[in-house]
């Protein structure tokens, strides 16, 4: 049998020769100075006995000092001391007596792993984003929390190899730079990524399931409206935000509008006629799939006018920062309620819940209200009525609407009581 020392010393010849250690195993010394284990072994193939070869790899002194990490990364290399190419040696002959080829086993194990590897977190979510039958604009905002949140820290890992401790780094480091409501987000959609994968034999489990209490409850009441006094400073905060000019005007224009967030951040010049004090959303960017018309009270038409100095050369009102050629994103009203001290307390969702529980205050009658939110009216003859009496209601309403946020804004809230309606 070998030693340790024999094989360090070992020298090279003119020709390459072999320092047996037993059991089919020894070690190969090249001309070149160059030491190679080898395990040579006889298998029955069909009922014929045949003689082959297996290359474990290279010969390594026993190193002093050496880490486990090491150690594990030069095993990796197929570099082996003479006691690991002992046990490499075993491993292989217990095959052998399974009749199966060492050689074959471990090239079929390179190409599984390489094929997981290929299986990667991104891969299988973006492929869990294509079966959701969501519209694209709901679609592209959540592969943008992904890009944000999510890839960075796991996206280029094999899915397989995500583990819990993975998952919690995502969900602190989200709620601590975004807030709560995206780390939220964050857990369903990464929970969905796993549940396709394990349904589709690509994970084994979910790593979610066991960290998914590890972050205080979402207390955020998405739908509970504003009070005249929030209102007011909410608006007043935003004037000393300092920040990006063109998400003020956007984040002013979802409040004077009640339009939706999405609808907002994406509209097209094209869609406005600042002229007539309108604007036209197409059927493809609403929610229910029509096209809805929005009256512009001044206090809107003269924020656009405002804008179209500084973006009216592009086709979106609020360009992308980095892609001029695309729109912003949804997470900018986020990140800037984050920085004002909103976050946990609204979300840019409840900006229709507060309209339209403070216009009923006003008298307006629901009609004109579910009209301007583009909540649709199930009977289609009453559905055209109302589209073609309110949008004249509407405008009167809106600029009531406009002129009690400016008087919010300016006061505490307290001491400003909202005009009502007379009745119609």
């Amino acid at each position: 049998m070998l030693t340790d020392t024999r094989c360090r010393t070992a020298k090279p010849t003119d020709k390459p020769y072999r320092l047996p250690d037993g059991k089919g195993l020894y070690l190969e010394v090249k001309p070149n100075g160059a030491k190679a284990w080898r395990y040579r072994f006889k298998l029955n193939k069909d009922g014929a006995i045949k003689e082959s070869l297996f290359a474990i790899g290279s010969y390594a002194g026993a190193p002093t000092g050496e880490s486990p990490d090491d150690a594990k990364a030069r095993r990796a290399g197929r570099s082996f001391t003479l006691a690991e190419a002992r046990d490499e040696r075993a491993k292989a002959r217990a095959l052998v007596k399974q009749s199966i080829n060492p050689a074959q086993h471990r090239q079929l194990e390179r190409i599984n792993q390489t094929q997981a590897n290929a299986i990667t977190f991104k891969s299988v979510a973006q492929e869990w984003l294509a079966l959701k039958d969501w519209r694209e604009n709901t679609k592209a905002r959540r592969l943008d929390m992904l890009e944000r949140v999510v890839f960075p820290k796991i996206g280029a890992l094999p899915v397989r190899q995500v583990t819990s401790p993975h998952v919690l780094d995502v969900l602190k480091t989200a709620a601590k730079e975004n807030g709560l409501t995206v780390a939220a987000e964050a857990k369903r959609t990464m929970s969905g990524v796993f549940e396709l994968a394990v349904s589709t034999l690509r994970a084994d489990t979910d790593p979610v399931y066991s960290v998914r209490r590890a972050l205080p409850a979402n207390k955020t009441q998405h739908k509970r409206p504003l009070s005249t006094a929030e209102i007011g400073q909410l608006l007043r905060d935003l004037d000393g935000h300092g920040g990006n000019f063109q998400t003020v005007c956007a984040f002013r224009l979802m409040w004077l509008t009640l339009a939706r967030p999405s609808e907002v951040i994406e509209v097209q010049w094209a869609e406005f006629d600042l002229d007539a004090a309108t604007w036209r959303i197409p059927a493809a960017r609403m929610k229910n799939g029509k096209e809805h018309l929005i009256p512009l009270p001044p206090q809107a038409v003269a924020l656009l006018r405002g804008m179209h100095t500084i973006t009216g050369h592009r086709v979106h009102v609020f360009p992308h920062r980095d892609d001029r050629e695309t729109p912003m994103v949804s997470a900018t009203f986020r990140q800037m309620l984050h920085v004002l001290g909103w976050s946990g307390k609204y979300s840019p969702h409840a900006t229709r819940t507060t309209g339209s529980t403070r216009l009923n205050e006003m008298g307006f009658p629901a009609d004109w209200i579910e009209r301007q939110l583009a909540h649709i009216e199930p009977n289609a003859v009453r559905r055209t009525y109302n589209h073609a009496k309110h949008i004249t209601d509407r405008a009167k309403m809106m600029q009531q609407w406009a002129d009690m946020l400016d008087a919010w804004k300016a006061s505490d809230g307290k001491n400003v009581v909202p005009l009502r309606q007379a009745a119609a």
